[in-house]
């Protein structure tokens, strides 16, 4: 999730720890613990583009890293705190959990964690998008009005506690939109009597009204999405493969890094002579645009008998009619 995201949830869960005894430095400490585990995007910038893709939510966001960390954080802050009414061991408990509520969440997005590294299994249960207000707004009100009252009220527990409750029953119903749209695809395409080997659905940005799937029919991919407001039947996108466009390099270190990152879910594109690496897990700007463009798409620059990768550039000016074209589609066709 995004930053605001995980701030408001460290802080929240330090409040639910330790704020009883600390008042608002709880808060603080766990909005630090929260932000923590994203700090990988900043080892990222001094490694190659693929490097930095594959560390993104790996070591930092598991439960090891927690383990490790929370007891040497803990004791840095009561170090720093030795007046306060909490020890080293109530320090280390909140860090704790403002460091593994962050994995947690983050494992409801479409990008996923590696929460049981060292294990090879990445959790990504794609039923809320990496920004979404319905989640992140209530959340943040009610930890401000928690915030301005003392630390041993019992209004302050309150107002905390139901924020807490909230946003967890909000991502409860999102598993149950996510639910509802698979089973609608789902029936789509069995009207039209389409075979399929793998179905992906999650959220547009932004909503979980508006859902998105990828469907593996071979050779190809059908991409279509559906509104909860839709009064018109599910239509598909057609998406070739086309790996034959790689060549040699097919077997490549690189490609097979990316396909592991993608989770087999890739479809490669001739544009204007250069070839593009699409991840289809995170769709595309526009489905009912002309000519389809991904939101995360590589470029493939050859390098002797390997390659290497550049992230497409985004036009800015088009990001905007997306947003136009989201807030429209939300509202059904």
């Amino acid at each position: 999730m995004d930053s605001l995201t995980q701030i408001v949830l460290g802080a929240a869960v330090g409040e639910a720890v330790l704020g009883k005894k600390v008042g608002n430095k709880a808060m603080l400490y766990g909005a630090i613990a929260g932000t923590i585990p994203d700090l990988d995007t900043i080892w990222g910038k001094f490694l190659d583009p693929l490097t930095a893709i594959e560390i993104h939510r790996g070591i930092s966001h598991s439960i090891i890293f927690s383990i490790v960390m929370a007891p040497i954080l803990g004791w840095l802050v009561a170090q720093l705190h030795k007046k306060a009414q909490a020890g080293w061991k109530d320090w280390s408990w909140l860090f704790f959990w403002g460091l593994v509520t962050h994995p947690l969440l983050d494992a409801h997005t479409t990008w996923g964690t590696q929460l049981f590294w060292p294990l090879d299994l990445r959790l990504a249960y794609q039923n809320i998008f990496v920004i979404d207000p319905l989640y992140t707004l209530p959340f943040l009100i009610f930890l401000i009005l928690a915030m301005r009252l003392p630390k041993a009220s019992r209004k302050r527990r309150k107002w905390n506690n139901l924020g807490l409750i909230i946003s967890s029953a909000y991502m409860v119903l999102t598993l149950v939109f996510k639910g509802i749209s698979y089973q609608k695809f789902t029936e789509a395409l069995a009207n039209e009597k389409i075979e399929y080997t793998q179905i992906d659905t999650r959220p547009a940005a932004f909503n979980t009204i508006l859902w998105h799937a990828n469907i593996d029919v071979g050779d190809a991919y059908l991409l279509g999405d559906y509104s909860f407001f839709d009064s018109q039947p599910i239509s598909f996108k057609y998406v070739p493969k086309d790996p034959q466009l790689l060549g040699d390099l097919r077997n490549s270190e690189t490609i097979e890094r990316l396909d592991k990152i993608s989770n087999g879910w890739y479809a490669i594109e001739k544009r204007d002579g250069d070839l593009y690496y699409n991840d289809l897990r995170f769709g595309v700007y526009d489905l009912d645009a002309k000519d389809l463009r991904f939101v995360f798409s590589y470029q493939l620059i050859p390098a002797g008998d390997d390659l290497k990768i550049q992230e497409a550039e985004r036009d800015p000016e088009a990001m905007k009619q997306v947003l136009k074209s989201l807030w429209s589609r939300i509202w059904g066709n």
